[in-house]
């Protein structure tokens, strides 16, 4: 009887945060920084997602585009102009870099959307990686575009003077956490929506209410492409206010 009823138990239970787990493709093995996982493969599947979009789609260059060229140069446009709009004129030679991280974040959501899938923006040493770089880069870039002007960004001038300290080391410890804040807010947005999904694939099979659970995955499906889209924008947009306070320090 215990294990008939363990046995009922098990097949009871249910693991939302299994699908997170990094495992090795090849192999039952312990998991390397060397190891191909279904992390690498997802995000290898990220980047041809990408390739194909943006050389192959647009590789035509016709006067009447194709879909493929059509999705293209909207999302050209997109990128470009959300770059302009807010880190100005002196940040475009950066483009490519941006359009690198929106194309690349958008198409690890989406592929993360697919049966049996792995989404690898889920895990904080994707999305830290990628923030920590972005991190990185505009730091550099502010000290070479600007020398010691850079830290300008941390000295309030409308403050009063004596509380302009006060709030510079303020500025100073929200700089230095905006690579945390970057990369929990995309990790933890497609973290929650793919496990609230789980949970109510796995209330589907108890058929008094499979009906209300089928038309809820429908709907959570539908809002977590809408939040691949919205989670890839915000990190973008991000990567340009941290542009422009680079090419920009003074408040």
């Amino acid at each position: 009887m215990a294990t008939e009823a363990h046995g009922t138990e098990s097949s009871l239970a249910f693991h939302p945060m299994d699908q997170f787990r990094i495992t090795p493709l090849f192999g039952d093995g312990d998991v390397h920084w060397y190891t191909v996982t279904n992390a690498t493969l997802w995000m290898g599947l990220a980047v041809l997602g990408v390739v194909l979009l943006l050389v192959v789609g647009s590789r035509g260059r016709s006067i009447v585009p194709s879909k493929g060229q059509s999705l293209a140069e909207l999302t050209y446009g997109f990128v470009y102009k959300m770059l302009e709009d807010v880190g100005g004129k002196d940040s475009v030679r950066y483009f490519p870099y941006v359009m690198t991280l929106f194309c690349f974040i958008a198409f690890s959501n989406i592929l993360g959307l697919l049966p049996l899938s792995f989404t690898p923006t889920t895990h904080i040493a994707v999305t830290g990686v990628l923030a920590l770089l972005v991190f990185v880069f505009v730091t550099v870039l502010g000290f070479v575009k600007n020398g010691a002007k850079f830290l300008e960004l941390f000295w309030v001038k409308s403050a009063p003077l004596a509380l302009r300290p006060v709030l510079a080391v303020i500025e100073l410890i929200s700089y230095f956490v905006r690579p945390v804040s970057h990369s929990i807010r995309l990790a933890g947005n497609m973290m929650a929506g793919h496990a609230v999904i789980k949970v109510f694939a796995t209330f589907a099979a108890i058929k008094l209410i499979a009906p209300v659970s089928i038309a809820a995955i429908t709907a959570m499906y539908g809002l977590e492409l809408l939040v691949a889209f919205i989670q890839a924008y915000v990190f973008t947009i991000l990567t340009c206010v941290y542009l422009k306070d680079a090419l920009h320090p003074s408040h």
